[in-house]
């Protein structure tokens, strides 16, 4: 199972969120580049990021931070947030990220995402954030009637690099992860589904592998030190091989 560092960006600083709660934020860097550094020293091989901004306003406003940090580390990175445009898309790929995530358009354009998969092939991810099973968009501000199985389902014909899974009533909460929710997204699909939300313990992360899940993304339990990525790598058995 692969192991995805969250690196998330809100003015140009490294943060994280509970519940993607904008007044709820803990500031962990106030250069995220080096933030990126330290989890390459530490063994990470691929990183997760997350333009907050970007995911509130529509449009990408943490451009700065992204190059840097793509210059810097030298292994894949994608990036989610305020992705509404195939000039986008063409645009942040062209910074050198592997691939990107992209949640609203999916459910607001669903057509729109099914071109956008089928002119960048194996470079999308569909960022699935639900609460309460719902899908929820805009930076998390607001919640459809669509559920995250049937959006899953909608596209998993689609020549997607995988599916991102998070699951908001966990998410920053330290709580362990969803993984009833997780097993049965993977079960749904025949695409990769990463987990996301609520991993606190190296445990945690033992559970997801055997489940087992593609990947599992990790955000404050490392800022917080509960556990360290080594343990993470260990514990999920991600040697670097894609």
């Amino acid at each position: 199972m692969e192991v995805w560092p969250a690196i998330d960006l809100r003015d140009g600083k490294c943060v994280r969120l509970q519940q993607g709660d904008y007044d709820r934020e803990t500031v962990f860097a106030e250069d995220p580049t080096s933030m990126a550094r330290h989890w390459l020293a530490q063994g990470g091989r691929r990183f997760h990021l997350v333009d907050l901004d970007g995911a509130r306003e529509g449009r990408p406003a943490n451009l700065a931070a992204v190059a840097a940090i793509v210059r810097a580390v030298g292994v894949p990175c994608e990036l989610g947030g305020g992705i509404r445009s195939e000039e986008t898309i063409a645009e942040l790929l062209d910074l050198g990220l592997a691939r990107l995530v992209i949640g609203t358009l999916a459910i607001e354009q669903p057509d729109w995402f099914r071109r956008m998969c089928r002119r960048f092939p194996g470079k999308l991810v569909l960022g699935i954030d639900a609460r309460g099973g719902r899908v929820a968009t805009d930076g998390w501000l607001k919640t459809s009637e669509v559920t995250a199985l049937e959006l899953a389902r909608q596209f998993a014909a689609e020549p997607l690099a995988a599916i991102n899974y998070t699951d908001i009533a966990t998410d920053g909460m330290m709580t362990g992860p969803n993984t009833a929710a997780m097993a049965e997204m993977r079960s749904a699909v025949d695409v990769p589904v990463i987990a996301s939300g609520g991993i606190s313990a190296v445990g945690d992360v033992a559970r997801l592998a055997e489940i087992p899940m593609a990947g599992c993304i990790i955000g404050r339990a490392l800022y917080e030190g509960n556990l360290t990525l080594p343990e993470a790598l260990a514990a999920a058995g991600d040697d670097g091989e894609p």
